[in-house]
């Protein structure tokens, strides 16, 4: 089985390390690097022979640049890389907020390390991750706040674009959903892509909150 490749960014070098030697013993997990902050990360990611990874655990708090800045600049530059806020100052007020901004789970620091290997290979495999809690923590923020659709012509999604959003809610891959849906895993990248287009969504959590906002999905439905 391929590993999933892992870069931690924390200015706590000793839960940084702690981290790094956890996860390394486990089955399908590699640490290739450690960055001390944002700045850190950026240059080592900018190296010319960088290899980037999968999945970064990212902290908030840091100096030189913290995780918000980091988690805006790396949805611009390096949109490949899957975030996994991980932070002592976890706040629910900070969860739409952090997910509309490309991070694709957020976490307390006092996580269990079985729990954090499962999230992982969940983020890894279906690009979001969710707790039972954010989602009612979501549900109150969004309610409060929703916009009403923008009815701009031929921004409408057509049926089957609606059948895919919805897989994507609920976590599935996309040979899951081409499977369910009896066409390939291309085509179903095809019509994500026309999601992200239609919808202005940057990331998975952007089509999850915009399938919400539009009544497409009810977040009772939706699976933690």
């Amino acid at each position: 089985m391929k590993e999933i490749s892992i870069a931690i960014t924390d200015d706590d070098e000793l839960v940084a390390k702690l981290l790094e030697e956890f996860l390394n013993k486990c089955n399908g997990f590699n640490v290739i690097f450690t960055a001390c902050n944002g700045r850190d990360l950026i240059e080592k990611l900018e190296a010319e022979s960088a290899i980037l990874p999968e999945i970064l655990l990212l902290d908030l708090k840091m100096k030189e640049m913290n995780g918000v800045d980091t988690i805006q600049h790396l949805k611009e530059h390096f949109p490949s890389i899957r975030i996994i806020v991980i932070s002592s100052y976890y706040q629910n007020s900070s969860l739409g907020f952090l997910f509309k901004s490309g991070a694709s789970a957020f976490v307390p620091k006092g996580i269990s390390p079985v729990h954090l290997q499962e999230i992982i290979t969940t983020v890894h495999q279906q690009g979001i991750y969710f707790t039972q809690e954010q989602v009612d923590k979501l549900r109150y923020q969004i309610s409060s706040k929703t916009p009403k659709p923008l009815l701009v012509e031929g921004s409408e999604l057509s049926k089957r674009e609606i059948e895919i959003l919805k897989l994507i809610c609920m976590q599935k891959t996309a040979k899951e959903i081409g499977d369910a849906l009896f066409i390939t895993a291309k085509t179903v990248e095809g019509h994500k892509n026309n999601l992200f287009t239609k919808t202005g969504a940057k990331n998975v959590a952007g089509l999850v909150i915009y399938a919400i906002q539009n009544n497409i999905l009810d977040l009772d439905d939706f699976p933690v």
